[in-house]
C-alpha cells in the first residue's frame, strides 16, 4: 500500500480539518492557500476554516482522483 506523501497528508488535513501528518505542515498548507501567515490562535477559526477549504477543494480532489462534478 502507498503512504500519502507530506504533501497530500497536509491537503486532506487542511480540507477536512483532521490531521494526517505533522501539524506544521497543515499550517504550512492553510497559509500558502489563504496567502498570508496564519496564527496558531487562528486555526480553530471556523470562517478560516471555511475559506480554506473552499480553496484547497481541487487540490483535495486530485487527490481522490475524481472530478468536482462527478459523485460517483
Amino acid at each position: 500500500m502507498n503512504r500519502l506523501t507530506r504533501e497530500q497528508a497536509a491537503i486532506i488535513g487542511a480540507f477536512t480539518g483532521v490531521s494526517c501528518g505533522p501539524f506544521e505542515d497543515v499550517h504550512q498548507t492553510v497559509e500558502r492557500v489563504l496567502g498570508r501567515p496564519v496564527f496558531t490562535h487562528e486555526m480553530a477559526n471556523k470562517d478560516v476554516w471555511r475559506e480554506v477549504k473552499e480553496k484547497i477543494k481541487p487540490e483535495f480532489l486530485s487527490i481522490c482522483a475524481i472530478k468536482e462534478n462527478n459523485h460517483g
